[in-house]
Order: C-alpha cells, then structure tokens, then sequence
C-alpha cells in the first residue's frame, strides 16, 4: 500500500498542530523554543462539520513559527471538534499535521481508499476549504487546507518572513485580535 504522502503528492508540512486546555499555559511553555507567538481568536465559526453534522465552533489559537513550520497551538473553547474530542479522551499536546493542497475534495476522495476518513471539514469560500483526516488506531489526525496562499493558515505578510538566520517566530497573522505577552 502506498503512503498517503506519495498517493496524494503532498507537499511538505506547513503546521504542525496542538491542542491543550489552556492556550496561555502553552504559549509560556513553548516561547522559550520558538520565540513569539501571536493570539488568534476569531470567534465562533459558523459552517463547519463535524463527523458529518453541522457543528459551529470557537477556538483560540497561538500562532508561532519556526523557519517556514507554522507552530498553531489551540485552545477549544465551545462546539463539536476534533479538539474536544481530543482532549476528552485525556490527550494533549501534537494533535496534526497540515498540508497546503489544490483540489482538497478530491484529495479527501483519495484518501478514504486509504483508510482515511474526513472528519472535520469546512468550506469557508470557493478558494479556502480544510479537512481533518483521521484513520482508524492513530491519534495524529491529517490536516489538508486548500487556500490561495501557502504555508501556514494564517497568510503571513512578506515583511515578517524570517531572513537567513533568523528564528522564524513572529509575523502577524491576518485578523489577531490581541497579542500574546
């Protein structure tokens, strides 16, 4: 069986994601290793499903970056999402991995002949979509976005771009509403 990697031609992760009860905690815990992270809150999101239903939802997230890696740390705050899930079941921690692709529907398709199932999905626009993936006996769920930008999920002005040598934490991400001390 072919990996999910090569089947869907992926190309290399732009997040990595984790989940925890308490965003700020978080943030104090990795700002030693990454540098600056940025708050996101936007509030509840209308529009999204959760394992098939509709499920509207709130998150906070902490929004660093090591090099080009987008480090999303998230707090769950109401709604049916694969977070709570997540935490219900006494994790925390590294929750996913993202990948910036086109044709996310089809790529969802391709996937489920290899054991993946979407469990998360939200079309936002007819440019922006993402999708959970989990399969059965992993906890690390997959992450595909398909977006008119890449990286990360939070687009990045070019001005914050680390220059050689630099760390990489930092840059804004597009509708923060406050900033992490």
């Amino acid at each position: 069986m072919t990996g999910i990697q090569d089947a869907l031609s992926l190309p290399p992760c732009c997040q990595v994601g984790f989940v925890f009860t308490r965003l700020e905690e978080a943030i104090a815990l990795y700002t030693p290793l990454f540098g600056h992270f940025e708050i996101v809150d936007y509030g509840e999101i209308e529009g999204a499903l959760f394992r098939g239903r509709p499920s509207p939802y709130r998150i906070r997230m902490g929004i660093g970056y090591s090099g080009d890696l987008e480090l999303e740390l998230i707090e769950w705050v109401s709604g049916e999402t694969p977070h709570k899930e997540f935490l219900e079941a006494g994790h925390s921690g590294m929750h996913h991995l993202s990948f910036h692709v086109e044709d996310l529907d089809g790529k969802i398709d391709r996937a489920k002949a290899l054991g993946y199932d979407a469990v998360w999905y939200h079309r936002m626009s007819e440019e922006i979509a993402y999708a959970y993936l989990e399969r059965p006996g992993d906890p690390l769920l997959v992450e595909l976005t398909e977006r008119p930008w890449s990286g990360g999920n939070v687009q990045r002005p070019a001005a914050s771009a680390p220059e050689d040598g630099e760390d990489g934490a930092g840059g804004e991400g597009e509708g923060s509403e406050e900033e992490a001390s």
